[in-house]
């Protein structure tokens, strides 16, 4: 459906290319939300920035997310996966704060020591690669909220239609490329879906500050 992350951007931005947008900041999840982020940022004309939230992972089944923290430090918890894995709260609070020590280390490596961009008052456009069960999605989302953006727009080119339904009900808009009812893994609608590394982002958003006047 999509030849990689840059052609999901590339097709994101034209969708964009008509909303009329106040002040407008495009921020990717990372590492993979970052390539259709700066594609949409340079064809709107907008800042480009991260937000970071990380996946609770399962005691036992690691690659299990059972919720997810903002780089706020504000959780998002999927409850019936909470009971389902059984995650006691001591389990929570110990993986809550390796979550936020990673955090903590990518914010310093991919900002390098400069603060966040400005959410208050503008039309936020927040993007990955793809959504599956949404709760990284879902934890950047409280922490945009919490900054009193103008507007929260949701960009993804794939998300299973469950978790779309849901999306619809956080935010102002959302656009959704395909919404499959056959959804396995984000993965499945990428003809070339490379890992993105910690470098690779830290250079597009320094590129992105230097073309900004």
């Amino acid at each position: 459906m999509f030849a990689d992350r840059q052609h999901a951007g590339q097709q994101l931005a034209d969708k964009l290319s008509t909303f009329e947008l106040l002040d407008p900041l495009v921020l990717g999840i990372p590492r993979g939300g970052i390539i259709p982020a700066a594609v949409i940022a340079d064809a709107i004309h907008a800042e480009l920035d991260v937000v970071l939230a990380h996946k609770l992972r399962s005691p036992l089944q690691p690659e299990l997310a059972f919720g997810a923290v903002g780089e706020d430090g504000s959780i998002y918890l999927n409850h019936v996966a909470r009971e389902v894995v059984g995650v006691t709260d001591t389990y929570l609070k110990q993986e809550q704060q390796t979550q936020l020590d990673e955090i903590q280390r990518r914010q310093k490596l991919y900002r390098s020591g400069k603060p966040a961009a400005s959410i208050a008052g503008r039309s936020i456009v927040l993007t990955d690669d793809g959504i599956a069960t949404g709760s990284t999605m879902f934890a950047a989302i409280e922490v945009i909220k919490a900054k009193q953006p103008h507007e929260l727009i949701i960009a993804v080119p794939v998300a299973p239609p469950h978790t779309l339904h849901r999306l619809q009900q956080q935010c102002d808009r959302v656009i959704c490329l395909a919404a499959p009812a056959n959804f396995v893994a984000v993965g499945q609608f990428y003809d070339s879906f490379l890992s993105i590394t910690d470098q690779r982002v830290v250079d597009l958003l320094n590129s992105h500050r230097s073309s900004v006047p």
